[in-house]
């Protein structure tokens, strides 16, 4: 028999990929979006959420200042948050996990596994980065077994990106490396990860290829006919109001590389 998988943050573009993968290989995975009791302050009824999962894998952000529910990542990468929000933000990840590792416990779950960012410890002049490395650390001292698995941006946040550092008709981004992937690839590591053995440590998930920031923002608005402008080689480009450099978003030698390349996922 296999083992009931519970996936937090399993209707969002990362989550229901990951159980789309699980239940096409025969398994029991189960969505549990943001909106239940499993992933909340209070934590009301997550024991019975989890009840009989062996696996649980958190895919979850933090929840948006508005409804507690589903935060998107770049309406809360920047600094221009007040301090009492990035706080609550912070907050909501130590509670939330809190919460959780207690249901985990409870329920006997067998395997953590959380999705965090490659660089998250170099990132920490920004507010979700923070947030992101006190979950890891609370994972890291939990009972419950675990595997964190970092993954290098996804090409699903080039545009994004671009958007972030446009003024007027041009766009100015980090001219820095990094090693974006594919979420559909990330989504398999993720499904692969929770069917393994725990790893009490970190995996991480890259693209097939390394490209500066910039160049990749170009591109991919050059495929959409985009006539915005994007400086190349700006040395005063940033990442959402910080500076990079050529290390701060890319992963260890021993990255897994998904296989998806850009110019596959710009044309499907």
């Amino acid at each position: 028999m296999k083992p009931k998988i519970v996936v937090i943050g399993g209707s969002g573009l990362i989550g229901a990929m990951v159980v789309e993968k699980l239940k096409q290989k025969g398994n029991d995975a189960v969505a549990a979006p943001l909106d239940t009791a499993v992933y909340t302050m209070s934590g009301e009824g997550s024991d019975g959420a989890l009840a009989g999962a062996e696996v649980v894998v958190d895919v979850a952000s933090a929840p948006s200042f508005e409804d507690q529910a589903g935060w998107d990542f770049f309406q809360i990468v920047g600094e221009n948050l007040a301090a009492a929000e990035v706080a609550d933000a912070i907050n909501f990840f130590r509670t939330a996990h809190e919460n959780l590792a207690a249901a985990e416990l409870a329920a006997g779950v067998k395997h953590h596994v959380a999705l965090s960012v490659v660089g998250t410890e170099r990132l920490q002049d920004l507010a979700y980065f923070r947030a992101k490395l006190m979950q890891e650390n609370m994972i890291k001292g939990s009972p419950v077994p675990h595997t964190i698995i970092r993954a290098s941006l996804f090409f699903e946040w080039i545009r994004p990106i671009a958007q972030a550092g446009t003024d007027g008709d041009t766009v100015r981004v980090s001219h820095a490396l990094f090693h974006p992937v594919a979420a559909d690839d990330v989504a398999s590591t993720v499904a692969e990860v929770a069917l393994d053995a725990p790893r009490n440590g970190t995996v991480e998930i890259a693209g097939p290829d390394k490209f500066y920031v910039d160049e990749l923002v170009a591109k991919v608005l050059e495929h959409d006919k985009d006539p915005r402008n994007v400086i190349m080689g700006d040395p005063g480009g940033l990442f959402y109001g910080i500076q990079l450099d050529d290390q701060s978003l890319m992963p260890g030698r021993d990255a897994r590389l998904g296989p998806t390349t850009v110019d596959w996922w710009l044309t499907h």
